[in-house]
């Protein structure tokens, strides 16, 4: 960062109360391995502040622990389709856009059509995901296509499968695997999805939203359905930590439809430092920050300058082509009444023993 920038940032800094001497705490809750260290480190020097990161494993996790009581937040990263519920609970409040410069400034219209809200009233595009297989390649057999949902159902697959402990991912599978919309809300539709997935439960050893990125380099699982960014982690590799690149595992994205879904920065309406929340925002939104997080979590931000900085290689291996989003599907909100749909079908296929 040149003395500019930062002298323009300790600036700025200066505006936030409680920085200086007594140093601000920001407070964010997201996924793992979801913010780059180098860029916090910067944020916190720029700011003279700290950074406190707890995670969560899922949106459902996220949320029953804000309906809980859990608070003390500044910035949450929930998934695009759950802020309106987020927003009708006033866990979320409405964004000051003139205090997010940057967002106007460098969004790229690119990934317009892979967000839910456009306007931002809520939520500023943190980063998106799409989800598909991780794969052991030494372990598909001969003549399996493993870029397809029904795959899922080949015997010899049988205990070497995870799900990931996501009800709108795991039954949004088995839509999109019968030709029906991610988001579908009609009861005859998720029916069959829910049958679909019965039939892959034969193989699924669990469901979980981790483990796959251990267990799928390690062979005991096969096939673990998972985000991209986790999955380029692991074929990419990260020297730092000594791990080495794994071309034995690859990535697929099956061929009848896969999620789309933008993880956001929302600004949580009971946050305990709100300029520090919005100083953050707009600092992920400069680009060599962006570029920097991009390299580090393996996904793309919506950032334009961030993304142009990218070497050419790696960026074609984040940013999917138009040819290939033309089969991905956004996962969109549901209303209360597809939301209790979803529910119960969702209990049915966790209930043990049966298929």
């Amino acid at each position: 960062m040149n003395a500019g920038k930062l002298i323009c940032l300790a600036a700025s800094a200066a505006l936030i109360a409680g920085c200086g001497k007594n140093k601000n705490t920001l407070h964010v809750y997201t996924w793992s391995d979801y913010l780059a260290p180098e860029v916090m480190a910067e944020f916190e020097k720029a700011y003279d502040c700290k950074v406190v990161i707890d995670t969560f494993d899922s949106n459902e996790t996220m949320y029953a622990k804000l309906k809980a009581g859990g608070s003390g937040y500044d910035i949450i990263t929930p998934s695009s389709y759950f802020v309106p519920t987020m927003a009708k609970e006033n866990l979320i409040a409405k964004l000051d856009q003139s205090k997010l410069p940057n967002v106007a400034k460098n969004f790229d219209p690119a990934f317009k059509n892979q967000v839910l809200d456009t306007n931002f009233t809520y939520n500023v595009p943190y980063a998106v995901t799409y989800t598909g297989f991780m794969y052991a390649k030494d372990k598909m057999p001969k003549g399996v296509d493993v870029n397809t949902w029904k795959v899922l159902e080949n015997p010899a697959f049988k205990g070497k499968v995870t799900l990931l402990d996501d009800l709108r991912e795991v039954i949004g599978a088995g839509l999109m695997s019968l030709g029906y919309s991610l988001n579908s809300t009609k009861p005859a539709e998720i029916e069959a999805a829910v049958k679909e997935v019965l039939k892959w439960k034969a193989n699924i050893r669990k469901f979980d939203a981790e483990s796959y990125k251990t267990e799928v380099p390690s062979g005991a699982t096969w096939i673990g359905q998972g985000y991209s960014t986790d999955v380029t982690q692991v074929i990419v590799g990260d020297e730092d930590e000594g791990n080495a690149p794994r071309k034995d595992i690859g990535f697929a994205l099956p061929k009848e439809g896969f999620t789309i879904a933008f993880d956001e920065m929302v600004l949580s309406s009971a946050a305990p430092n709100p300029e520090l929340a919005y100083a953050f925002i707009n600092f992920m939104y400069e680009g060599e920050h962006a570029k920097v997080n991009m390299e580090y979590i393996q996904g793309p931000m919506p950032v334009t300058p961030g993304i142009d900085a990218l070497d050419e290689d790696f960026r074609k291996t984040i940013v999917l082509s138009p040819e290939t989003l033309k089969h991905g599907q956004v996962l969109g909100a549901l209303d209360d009444a597809a939301q209790e749909l979803y529910n119960k079908a969702w209990d049915r296929i966790k209930a043990t023993g049966e298929k």
